[in-house]
């Protein structure tokens, strides 16, 4: 199928995928939008900035979570004074309609890029479910009452967490890819009764929001991307129902499902580009070749190879200092692991690897913007200096190559698109939009000379975005 071919497939299963676990709410109600696709259909505005196209504006405090929404109202997470809160806005003023702490019994160490309240909600017509590194899970009506509330953690995770949750049915769903027994759980959304806790022994430091897959037929599954492995389970059960091998070591991102196509991306270190792979000996020829001093651990001064030893402090997950056989189980796995974007067929029973992976991607590859499918083109947004790389979706071939932004910025947010247009915002604060499907040179560009983590939100043909210190709701004005 060529790209023009791909295009309006892609514009129906927009459509098909936003009513999977939207009903009665806004589209944009989890993290990146209808079903995580980063997709929206409206009107959206193409030159926007801090005093251009704005509704509203107003001072808020700091947080990397982004903008969820219900019929009414906008859910944010955040740290103000030291303490926890979700926020409940008013789409129309920006007005607080309520905040809610929650507890914040201990203090994680935190990735620079990472913080405290990087999780975003989850929402549909009557609750809203957010999660907290530092405390756990927590669930509110849209009054604000609180519903239940779960300890979780204490985490081991070198970044700090980052996955959102989100809401299938009458099922919250939570993945906790952790240094040490990661696991994903499924929890009543009304009581907060734990439905299931799958165990995913070999995901480690992981980042990724699940999506939500209808089998034809079949009972809703949501499809998890891992280390080394994306699984797709039973949303009300926890059941693995199928999976994929060959995914990086580290997956950070958002997957894109349309249709029966899932695209994603994952990107561990540079020691994972194509080619550079190293093979590691088994757990008890690496101690006979080793352990110098027989403690039955591999220590960071017993590492012969610099290539893999300046990796140690991500492979001592429980900070030992000393790498165990499950700990050196997973550094095989990961140093083997090549760095990618791919798009797989969905579906099946069991190890689906050999008939689902339709083509792999080598170059180029980000951490952790994720991905965008638009106008039957793959979007690669770097992590570092502003570079933006293209592939058709339908067949993973190159297209093009180009700096949208400044060379010495960095992205941490997710791409959207809505009305034929792209929208990429930087660390820095730059807001870029280009047009979808068409040549990588920019229509419009702001510098909102603030730091920004948070992705942007397109829903009901406004531009709702986060600053380090601001909300903005940008649209026509008059």
């Amino acid at each position: 199928m060529d790209r023009l071919a791909l295009a309006p497939v892609l514009a129906l299963a927009v459509a098909s995928t936003a009513l999977v676990a939207q009903t009665g709410t806004s589209p944009w109600n989890r993290f990146r939008g209808p079903n995580g696709t980063g997709l929206a259909e409206g009107k959206y505005l193409t030159k926007v900035g801090p005093e251009q196209g704005v509704i509203w504006k107003r001072e808020f405090p700091e947080g990397h979570s982004s903008p969820v929404f219900s019929a009414k109202l906008m859910f944010l997470t955040a740290v103000e004074d030291e303490k926890l809160y979700t926020y409940a806005i008013n789409r129309a003023d920006g007005a607080t309609v309520w905040r809610k702490e929650a507890p914040r019994p201990r203090r994680t160490k935190f990735h620079g890029k990472n913080g405290p309240a990087a999780a975003s909600a989850a929402v549909d017509g009557d609750t809203v479910a957010v999660f907290f590194d530092e405390y756990g899970m927590l669930a509110y009506d849209h009054d604000g009452k609180e519903r239940w509330r779960m300890p979780l953690g204490p985490f081991f995770n070198i970044y700090g967490m980052g996955a959102s949750p989100i809401i299938i049915g009458d099922t919250v769903i939570l993945p906790c890819d952790d240094g040490k027994e990661s696991y994903v759980i499924g929890v009543d959304k009304l009581t907060g009764d734990v439905r299931y806790k799958v165990d995913r022994p070999d995901a480690v430091s992981g980042h990724c929001t699940p999506v939500v897959y209808e089998p034809e037929g079949g009972a809703p599954q949501f499809i998890l991307p891992g280390s080394f492995l994306l699984d797709s389970y039973d949303a009300k059960t926890g059941d693995r129902i199928w999976w994929i091998r060959g995914l990086p070591s580290e997956m950070k991102s958002v997957p894109v499902l349309l249709g029966d196509t899932l695209w994603i991306h994952g990107f561990g270190s540079p020691q994972n580009n194509e080619g550079r792979q190293i093979e590691l000996p088994a757990f008890a020829d690496a101690l006979k070749q080793m352990d110098k001093d027989n403690d039955g651990f591999i220590g960071p001064k017993e590492l012969t190879d610099r290539r893999v030893s300046r990796y140690y402090m991500f492979l001592d997950l429980d900070k030992s200092g000393g790498l165990d056989k499950d700990e050196w189980r997973l550094s095989r796995q990961s140093f083997s692991s090549v760095n990618a974007a791919m798009a797989l067929r969905v579906g099946g029973k069991g190890d689906m690897t050999e008939k689902s992976v339709l083509w792999r991607y080598y170059r180029s590859i980000p951490q952790l913007p994720s991905p965008l499918i638009a106008e039957g083109v793959y979007y690669l947004l770097a992590d570092q200096g502003g570079l933006m790389t293209t592939v058709s979706a339908d067949k993973g071939e190159f297209l093009e190559k180009s700096r949208v932004g400044e060379a010495g910025d960095a992205y941490f947010t997710a791409p959207v698109c809505g009305d034929g247009k792209v929208y990429l915002l930087s660390e820095n604060g730059l807001l870029t939009v280009l047009a979808a499907g068409k040549k990588l040179e920019p229509i419009h560009s702001v510098h909102f000379e603030e730091p920004c983590f948070a992705t942007p939100a397109l829903v009901d043909n406004k531009i709702w975005l986060r600053t380090h210190g601001h909300l903005y709701c940008f649209g026509e004005t008059e």
